[in-house]
């Protein structure tokens, strides 16, 4: 009888330990599975941050391309209006030159034509033959 209360008693003591150690894996296998629970959860939540983050970042590239499309075509309009001031104020002086140095060249010319036809009648030499010349 001694023998069999000793196996009784260490076959329940190994079945004690068995559950004991079933429980344990139960609990590993619990934890594991929240870990895995909350990796998920984590990952999840930084899916979902990155994506509103990537639509801010697009949505603010956007409004300032147009910002940098307007204001380039400001510039080049302002560019364009300056630039045909500018053209057209050239163009005045040009002509107010042109009409300023016109008479003044006349005046010169006249002031040359006289100065030549003076010269031409003082300089002539006489036709009477001079007496060395014989």
């Amino acid at each position: 009888m001694k023998i069999t209360v000793l196996t009784i008693s260490l076959v329940t003591a190994a079945a004690l330990v068995a559950f004991g150690q079933e429980g344990a894996v139960q609990d590993v296998k619990h934890s594991a599975k929240k870990a895995g629970e909350t990796v998920k959860d984590g990952l999840e939540t930084a899916g979902k941050k990155t994506k509103e983050a990537v639509e801010t970042v697009g949505e603010k590239t956007k409004e300032t391309a147009k910002t940098v499309g307007k204001k380039t075509k400001e510039t080049a309009q302002t560019v364009g209006e300056k630039t045909k001031e500018t053209a057209q104020t050239v163009g005045q002086k040009t002509k107010e030159t042109t009409r300023t140095a016109h008479p003044k060249s006349k005046n010169a010319v006249k002031k040359t034509k006289s100065e030549t036809s003076d010269e031409q009648s003082t300089n002539q030499a006489p036709n009477t033959p001079s007496p060395a010349d014989h």
